[in-house]
């Protein structure tokens, strides 16, 4: 079977084709699978956070419990992402994604199954660890791809994971006034997203990875990859906040109806898709740092406008302004992640992740802390400072990164 050298800087990598020639329709075919992925990703990670107040009510926990297990999900992250640079090495995405979003699914599928809260901290183990590998997986076929094209897509791909965030979040804005149990809606998309996944998987790029000898150390950052890192974890802390809380805070701070509430997540990534979408035409025409700058600055406005403004409808549009504001940042540092000279792009993702992904996982638990102590409106001020350190640092980050 033959192969085709995907780029010189990436040794070991090759696509594997029965007809090598045809390497357009291969990448086009492998492109819309990868949407999907993304696609799944998002979904799947919006059916959990609109299910926080269900699953806080299932067990009966308070914001410090409830922080606990969402810690638990950034451990196992952050496990997992140790070690993503390391299996990727030797597997490629189109092995590792199936696997990983069936472990996924099955996690978000039970989360209201049993009555315990060690098998709650157990499922939320499992779904970090299967998420954060499904995560560096796919990102790191994207960067095959976009390298390969030879033009921005990353953004593009990123757009696809906030739409599936948009759509599982209105999905249950849809249901739960028809009478559907959270149990039922999460079973429904588990099956749903899983069968998704699994057909997806198999117009992925064959690829053959030949890991070195010596094996391959642990996904850690350094050098450049270290500023990319704490300023990805900033970015996610945004992120990870409107996931796991932005429902709850139009339910519990401003007592808005469960089918108003769970369009707060809807807003946020309907305004990051459009974000992300328009990303790649934007990331051909500004450089980087300006990007990223701007990303951070109107990310802050955002949230700064759902905490002053004490009504559903303002926290609505506020919401939208953080999706819009955070559109770009975590496309924007991966893809120079993705592109550091002499790692492979699993590692330089990886390394990132470890970091970044971090603040996704851990961001939200910070929240919880703070709002046990004073209020989810003071937890949630947190987003504010950090996009302003992310706008503060975006050309040092991104200079250093060259």
């Amino acid at each position: 079977m033959g192969g085709v050298q995907l780029s010189p800087d990436r040794p070991g990598f090759h696509f594997l084709s029965s007809t090598p020639p045809d390497l357009s329709r291969v990448l086009q075919r492998a492109t819309h699978a990868l949407r999907a992925q993304f696609f799944v990703a998002g979904a799947l990670f919006a059916t959990w956070g609109v299910h926080v107040p269900s699953i806080k009510a299932h067990y009966a926990l308070g914001e410090q419990a409830l922080a606990i297990a969402m810690l638990a999900s950034g451990a196992g992250a952050v496990v997992a992402l140790l070690q993503a640079g390391r299996v990727l090495a030797r597997h490629a995405p189109r092995r590792v994604v199936p696997l990983m979003g069936l472990a996924c699914v099955a996690a978000v599928g039970s989360l209201l199954l049993p009555s315990q809260y060690a098998l709650l901290l157990a499922l939320m183990l499992a779904y970090g660890m299967a998420a954060a590998l499904f995560d560096v997986a796919i990102n790191d076929e994207a960067t095959s791809i976009e390298q390969a094209c030879g033009r921005p897509l990353m953004s593009g791909f990123h757009g696809m994971f906030s739409l599936g965030g948009m759509a599982g979040a209105a999905a249950w804005s849809a249901l739960a006034p028809l009478g559907v149990s959270p149990t039922g809606h999460l079973a429904g998309a588990a099956i749903v997203l899983g069968a998704v996944a699994a057909v997806a998987s198999r117009f992925m790029l064959r690829q053959q990875r030949e890991a070195q000898a010596g094996g391959t150390p642990l996904s850690l950052p350094h050098g450049p990859l270290v500023l990319l890192g704490l300023m990805a974890g900033l970015g996610l802390v945004g992120e990870g906040a409107m996931y796991d809380w932005s429902v709850l805070y139009l339910r519990q701070e401003l007592t808005a109806a469960p089918a108003v509430a769970s369009l707060g997540y809807a807003s946020f990534s309907a305004a990051m898709a459009a974000g992300r979408f328009g990303g790649d035409w934007v990331r051909a025409r500004m450089r980087p740092e300006t990007l990223l700058r701007a990303s951070g600055m109107l990310g802050a406005v955002g949230m700064a406008l759902a905490l002053a403004v004490p009504h559903p409808a303002g926290a609505l549009v506020g919401f939208a302004l953080v999706g819009l504001g955070f559109a770009n940042v975590v496309p924007v540092l991966f893809s120079a992640a993705g592109q550091q000279p002499g790692i492979a792009p699993a590692h330089g993702i990886a390394a990132v992740s470890s970091v970044g992904y971090f603040g996704l996982m851990a961001g939200p638990p910070l929240i919880g802390f703070i709002a046990e102590a004073r209020s989810l409106t003071a937890g949630l001020t947190v987003v504010i400072f950090f996009a302003m350190v992310v706008a503060a640092f975006a050309r040092r980050a991104l200079v250093g990164a060259r």
